[in-house]
């Protein structure tokens, strides 16, 4: 950002978040002057940091299974940093940071919409982004938004394709790794263990 030739007057930054490493990451990034005037906790329904910057309270539950799988969260880990750059003040964070939370039958529907409509290719975890920015943008207009988008919509076909109507070809690096044999080993709970197998590797 530092490179940046200027900065626009008002940024708006849409995170997908599951267990809030990469929010995390962005406030921390903004206290070091990166320059974003929000950012939108943008969630599938396991959206307990939504829910807390609502209400105030932070209620931990189990995850519910959704098409955005790896945001699939119901207690994010990250959540305590979050918390501990505020001081615990949510209405401090609430400066900072607000939180919107999607369901499946949206997140299909705008993957649809970005492909119909723009001709851009989104994976179920971006277009909850790209959900939460446009919500953010809503009152926004002069703003500049940006969603961050995590995966390769070809990780996700099965939700993917219906919705645009084509088959996905897979980037030949992706569909290497979908070809290698995977290498399991199992280690005690002991660091020699540990030390062992890191050893052997």
């Amino acid at each position: 950002w530092a490179q940046f030739p200027e900065t626009p007057p008002e940024l708006i930054l849409s995170v997908p978040s599951g267990n809030f490493g990469n929010l995390t990451a962005g406030l921390m990034a903004k206290r070091l002057g990166l320059p974003v005037t929000k950012f939108v906790a943008a969630t599938n329904v396991n959206d307990v940091v939504p829910e807390y910057l609502a209400t105030g309270i932070f209620t931990p539950r189990a995850s519910v299974a959704t098409l955005s799988t790896a945001m699939d969260v119901g207690n994010p880990s990250n959540f305590p940093r979050m918390l501990s750059l505020y001081g615990g003040d949510v209405d401090r964070m609430r400066e900072d940071v607000n939180g919107h939370a999607y369901t499946d039958d949206q997140t299909r529907a705008m993957l649809a919409r970005a492909y119909a409509d723009w001709g851009y290719l989104l994976d179920p975890h971006s277009t909850v982004a790209c959900l939460g920015l446009a919500q953010a943008m809503s009152d926004r207009a002069h703003a500049t938004g940006v969603f961050l988008a995590t995966a390769h919509p070809a990780k996700f076909a099965e939700v993917v394709e219906p919705r645009i109507g084509r088959k996905l070809e897979l980037p030949a690096r992706l569909a290497a790794c979908l070809g290698w044999e995977p290498h399991v080993a199992r280690v005690g709970n002991t660091l020699e263990e540990l030390k062992a197998l890191l050893r052997w590797s």
